[in-house]
């Protein structure tokens, strides 16, 4: 296999997933990691770094599915707009958002190995996405629509997240959030509209079934 490194991340990505299709979206196929442990030691080793946290573009997480789902069998929500596939991962939902008819799809992303990822995975379903490496959380760009899928993870960057994403709903971007009941989601401050039962992987879930919802934020 070959070592991890700036220099050949596609490789990276080829040599320690397999290309399999989400079990909710069997639509779309992704560069996924069959052994959990595996590609976490693998990351570690190369980059000569213990206690990383794990290789989020390497798994189909529950809440990017159910935005995925939710996109493709709601086109017209992303139909012809400007869509903000916030910390991608990689790029379930902005893949499917761009199947549905998004007129421009970005994958914003802090990793540069989860860009390679969004890259290799759009190519796969042979869709054109634009990458954003960087925090663009602050940022009040020109999107019509932002997707933004198991980003609740941790107190402070949760209220971070949510209090920027919140703005975004109140000056009229469409915001739909991917989750399956983190710790830190705002769940009082938004509306459900799709529920969906996920496989998910025991490794980094503790449990083989989510109930993964997608949320807007209510009217204020």
């Amino acid at each position: 296999m070959q070592p991890l490194s700036l220099d050949n991340p596609q490789d990276f990505i080829r040599d320690h997933t397999e290309v399999l299709a989400p079990p909710l979206v069997p639509e779309i196929k992704l560069h996924l990691a069959t052994e959990t442990v595996d590609i976490w030691e693998q990351t570690e080793e190369a980059l000569g770094e213990m206690g990383l946290p794990p290789p989020f573009w390497a798994f189909a997480w529950a809440g990017g599915q159910a935005l995925a789902r939710y996109c493709l069998d709601n086109p017209d929500i992303v139909k012809g707009k400007r869509v903000l596939d916030f910390a991608a991962g990689g790029a379930v939902s902005g893949i499917a958002a761009k199947l549905a008819g998004a007129e421009t799809v970005i994958a914003s992303e802090l990793d540069p190995f989860a860009i390679e990822a969004c890259r290799a995975n759009a190519a796969l379903n042979g869709v054109e996405l634009a990458m954003e490496l960087g925090d663009v959380v602050g940022r009040f760009d020109d999107w019509d629509v932002i997707i933004a899928g198991d980003v609740f993870y941790e107190d402070e960057p949760a209220r971070h997240i949510g209090g920027w994403l919140e703005e975004h709903a109140r000056r009229g971007t469409t915001v739909l959030i991917g989750d399956p009941g983190r710790s830190f989601l705002p769940s009082g401050r938004l509306n459900k509209l799709a529920e969906y039962t996920v496989p998910v992987t025991r490794d980094l879930e503790d449990r083989e079934i989510r109930q993964a919802k997608v949320w807007s934020f209510k009217a204020t």
